[in-house]
C-alpha cells in the first residue's frame, strides 16, 4: 500500500511504499475513502522541512537548549549525530480520515467489517486506529463531509474550554479551516461570531455563513470594531486560531475582551503576555489540547480505557460524535469549505501549493482496490542458514540509532525488519540496506533461512516474543529487559532449554572497552579472592510520567528497563551471581515505577554492589558513573569516555570518544551465530536472568521493605544451564 510522509531534514513530500498494518487488540484497521489536507497544520510541517538547519534550531529554542546540554555531557560528534538522525526521520501527514472497517482487534465489539468510519489516521490506504480515535459515520453524513471530523472536534474542543452561552459575542481571530469550522460552531450555539482575518476570500467565505467579519488590511482596527459591535461592553470571549509569531493577536484579544472575558487558544501564536491588560480585566487565558479529554493520554488512547461520561462528558471521541451528529442534522455544512478533490496518487497538485490563498480544505480520493501485503521485497538477496542472517522486530528510536549501524558494521545479513504500521520498519529498511520490511512480525518467525531474532519493542512484548522466537528454533537478542514479571521467568527458560538456542539480552555496558580494561585490572573470575565494592551512580534525568517506560504494565519502569544494564555491569565486573537485594525509592509511597531509587546487591562471593539510579540530577552532569574499590586499588569510570585507576601499577587513564559497547557486542554476536553455537556464551544465560530476577527482586523488595533473595524469583539458579 501506500502512504505520504514529510522528511524533516530535505523538506521532501514523499509518497512510500510500505506493508499494510496488521490489526492489533484494541485496534481498528481501515481503508481509507479520503482524507483531508489542512492546510494551516500541514503547511507548518512542509515549511520546517524545508527550512535551513539555522531556522529550524530558532523555529525550536527548547530543543537547542537539550542539544547544549547534551553536548556537554556526551560531547559535540554523538550530539550532531543525534540531531541529523532526528532530522532525517520522516513522519507520517494527515489526521482526517473516513473508510470503511477492514478488521477489528480483539475488544473491539462495537465495530463490525464494512462499518463506515471516521478516525484520525493518516494519509495511507489503509490505517490502524485505536478504537477511541475512531467514530462511525451515520448513513446520511457523505465523505466529503465526515472527513471533516476531526479538524471539527479541534474547534469543538476550544469552544467547549470557552463555555460561551445563548446570545454572547464571541470573536474567531483566524479564519482558516479550524477557524471558519468554529465560528460555524459557535453560530450553532446561539452566539454572536465576528471574525477577523486579513484574507479577504475567507472573510466572505464566513458572511456567506451569517458570521460578521473584520478584515484588518482593509483599514479597519479589529479591537475598535469589536468594541463597536458590542456597545463599549467588548467580547465575552475570544477564540484564536491563527498561526503567526506575533504578539500582537494576543494583546489585540485582551484590548478587546470585556471585563471577566475568556481567551482561548487553539492555533500557535507569540504569547508575551501583558500583565496589566489581563490584569486590570480578570480575564482568563487557556489553551486548548486538540480533540479533547483522552488526547496524548495512553490509557485511553491506546488501551481503550474510557473516562466514565458521568465526570468527563466530552472526550475526544464523543466529540467526534458530536460533531458527525451536527452534520446528520443537517446544522453543519462544510461543502464551501472544500477547494478541491484529487486522487492520492496526485497529491503533489496540492502540497506543492499548500500556502495557496484559495485553499481552505483539499481531499485526497483513494482508489478502491490496495495492496494488503503485510511485506514488501526492497531487495533480491540469497540468504543461507548459519550465515549471521538477521530478523529484527521493532523498528524504534534505539534500532535507528544503536543497533542497524552496529549490525552495518558487523557486516550482517540483514533479511526483515518488522513494525507495527509498517512505515518504520520500512524508512529503516531502505536506509541501511534490509531486505524486506513487514508489519507482521510471524514473517521473521516462518522464514528459515534467519539465524537470529533480534527484539527491540516495547517490554511487555519481550518475554513472548523471546518464548515464540525459542520455540521455531531461532537465536534470539532481546534488548533488555528480558522480562517485566515473576510468571514470565518460568516460560522463557523452559523455552531456551528445550530449544537449545542462544538467549542473548542487549546488556552491552559489558563489552565497552572501558569495562573490559576494569575487568582485565581487577583480575579474577568468579574469585573469592577478588572482593570488591562497586559504586554506580546514574543520572538517568527526567522523563515525563506519562511515557509507555513508566506504566508497569507495557515498560516495567525504569528499575526494570535500565538499572539492569547497570546490575549486570557490577556483576560483570565481581564475577559472581547476585543473592539478594534491597531497594530504597524516593518518596513517602513506594511506586514499583520509581526512577529514583537506590538498590544494594549483595553478592555470592561476598562483592557488594549499589546501583543509585536518579532521574532528578542536572542534564549537564554526566550520566553514568561506575566506581570500584578493591585491595587498596580505585577504579574511576566517568560517563564511559574516560578510566581512571589509582593503586595500578602501569595504568593511570585511558581516555576517547563514548563507548557504550553497543559495536563490539553486536559484533561478537554475528561472530556467535556464524560459528553456529561452537564459540563460548558472550553472557551467559544464568548470568541474564540472575540480573533481571535481581530488578524483579528489588521491586519486591521496596514493597515489603526488606532484603529479598534473588533465587526465589523463578527457578533456583542452581538448575539454571550456562
Amino acid at each position: 500500500m501506500k502512504q505520504l510522509i514529510q522528511n524533516l531534514k530535505t523538506g521532501e513530500t514523499l509518497l512510500e511504499d510500505v506493508p499494510a498494518p496488521q490489526v492489533q487488540r484494541g485496534q481498528v484497521l481501515i481503508q481509507t475513502r479520503l482524507s483531508l489536507v489542512s492546510s494551516g497544520t500541514e503547511r507548518m510541517l512542509v515549511e520546517f522541512g524545508r527550512a535551513s538547519l539555522i531556522t529550524k534550531a530558532r523555529q525550536q529554542p527548547e530543543k537547542m537548549k537539550q542539544v547544549l546540554e547534551k553536548v556537554k555531557s556526551d560531547g559535540a560528534i554523538p550530539t550532531l549525530k543525534a540531531v541529523c538522525r532526528k532530522l532525517n526521520q520522516p513522519i507520517p501527514l494527515g489526521y482526517c480520515n473516513v473508510g470503511t472497517v477492514l478488521a477489528v482487534g480483539d475488544g473491539v465489539t462495537d465495530l463490525r467489517i464494512g462499518d463506515r468510519v471516521a478516525s484520525n489516521g493518516p494519509h495511507a490506504e489503509v490505517v490502524c486506529v485505536a478504537r477511541n480515535l475512531v467514530s462511525p459515520v451515520p448513513g446520511n453524513v457523505p465523505d466529503e463531509a465526515a472527513v471533516f471530523t476531526i479538524v471539527g472536534a479541534i474547534g469543538l474542543q476550544g469552544i467547549r474550554l470557552l463555555n460561551p452561552t445563548l446570545g454572547e459575542t464571541v470573536v474567531v481571530v483566524g479564519l482558516g479551516l479550524i477557524g471558519l469550522l468554529t465560528a460555524d460552531l459557535l453560530r450553532i450555539n446561539g452566539c454572536r461570531v465576528i471574525g477577523v482575518d486579513i484574507d479577504e476570500a475567507k472573510c466572505q467565505l464566513a458572511e456567506q455563513k451569517g458570521i460578521l467579519t473584520i478584515n484588518p488590511t482593509a483599514g479597519t482596527d479589529p479591537v475598535k470594531a469589536v468594541l463597536s459591535s458590542t456597545n463599549g461592553i467588548g467580547a465575552d470571549g475570544v477564540v484564536i486560531t491563527a498561526s503567526s509569531s506575533t504578539d500582537e493577536i494576543i494583546a489585540q484579544a485582551a484590548q478587546m475582551s470585556r471585563k471577566r472575558g475568556r481567551i482561548v487558544l487553539i492555533g500557535v501564536i507569540g504569547l508575551t503576555l501583558n500583565r496589566a491588560e489581563f490584569y486590570k480585566k480578570e480575564l482568563t487565558f487557556q489553551v486548548s489540547c486538540s480533540y479533547g479529554p483522552g488526547r496524548y493520554d495512553n490509557a485511553y488512547e491506546q488501551q481503550g480505557l474510557d473516562y466514565p461520561v458521568a465526570h468527563v462528558r466530552w472526550t475526544e471521541n464523543r466529540n467526534f460524535d458530536a460533531i458527525l451528529q451536527f452534520m446528520a442534522n443537517g446544522q453543519l455544512d462544510v461543502k464551501s469549505l472544500i477547494s478541491d478533490k484529487v486522487p492520492f496518487a496526485e497529491y503533489n497538485t496540492i502540497y506543492g501549493s499548500l500556502g495557496a490563498s484559495h485553499r481552505i480544505a483539499s481531499l485526497l480520493s483513494y482508489p478502491d482496490r490496495v495492496d494488503l501485503s503485510p511485506t514488501i521485497r526492497l531487495r533480491d538477496h540469497v540468504y543461507t542458514r548459519s550465515s549471521g542472517t538477521v530478523g529484527i522486530i521493532g523498528a524504534g528510536n534505539f534500532t535507528d540509532a544503536t543497533l542497524l549501524p552496529a549490525l552495518k558494521a558487523s557486516g550482517a545479513n540483514l533479511k526483515i525488519i518488522a513494525s507495527a504500521s509498517g512505515l518504520q520498519a520500512t524508512l529503516l529498511a531502505k536506509k541501511y540496506g534490509v531486505s524486506q520490511s513487514t508489519s507482521d512480525y510471524r514473517q521473521i518467525l516462518e522464514d528459515s533461512a534467519i539465524d537470529v531474532c533480534i527484539i527491540t519493542t516495547r517490554h511487555n512484548s519481550h518475554a513472548q516474543l523471546v518464548i515464540e522466537a525459542l520455540q521455531v528454533g531461532k537465536h534470539v537478542f532481546v534488548e533488555k529487559p528480558l522480562a517485566i514479571y515473576d510468571h514470565e521467568i518460568v516460560p522463557i527458560i523452559d523455552a531456551q532449554q528445550v530449544s537449545g538456542r542462544m538467549v542473548m539480552v542487549g546488556f552491552n555496558r559489558r563489552f565497552s572497552p572501558y569495562a573490559q580494561k576494569m575487568k582485565s585490572l581487577l583480575g579474577g573470575i568468579r574469585s573469592d579472592e577478588q572482593l570488591m565494592n562497586v559504586v554506580v551512580t546514574v543520572n538517568a534525568g527526567f522523563m515525563e510520567a506519562s511515557s509507555w517506560v513508566h506504566d508497569r504494565a507495557i515498560g516495567g519502569g525504569r528499575l526494570l528497563g535500565e538499572a539492569c544494564h547497570f546490575v549486570d555491569l557490577i556483576s560483570f565486573l565481581t564475577g559472581s551471581y547476585v543473592a539478594s537485594v534491597c531497594m530504597n525509592a524516593m518518596g513517602h509511597q513506594p511506586s514499583e515505577t520509581s526512577d529514583s531509587a537506590s538498590l544494594l546487591l549483595r553478592y555470592e562471593n561476598g562483592s557488594t554492589g549499589v546501583v543509585n539510579y536518579f532521574s532528578n540530577g542536572n542534564k549537564a552532569y554526566a550520566k553514568e558513573r561506575v566506581e570500584v574499590y578493591s585491595q587498596e586499588r580505585t577504579l574511576i569510570l566517568d560517563n564511559f569516555r574516560q578510566l581512571t585507576g589509582y593503586g595500578f601499577r602501569g595504568f593511570s587513564s585511558q581516555s576517547g570518544q563514548q563507548d557504550k559497547g553497543h559495536n563490539e557486542q553486536i559484533k561478537r554476536l554475528i561472530n556467535q551465530i556464524r560459528s553456529d553455537g561452537k564459540e563460548p556464551s558472550l553472557i551467559p544465560f544464568a548470568d541474564s536472568l540472575n540480573t533481571t530476577q535481581t530488578t524483579l527482586a528489588a521491586l519486591h523488595s521496596l514493597r515489603e521493605n526488606r532484603w529479598v533473595d534473588v533465587a526465589g524469583i523463578g527457578r533456583p539458579q542452581s538448575n539454571l544451564a550456562t
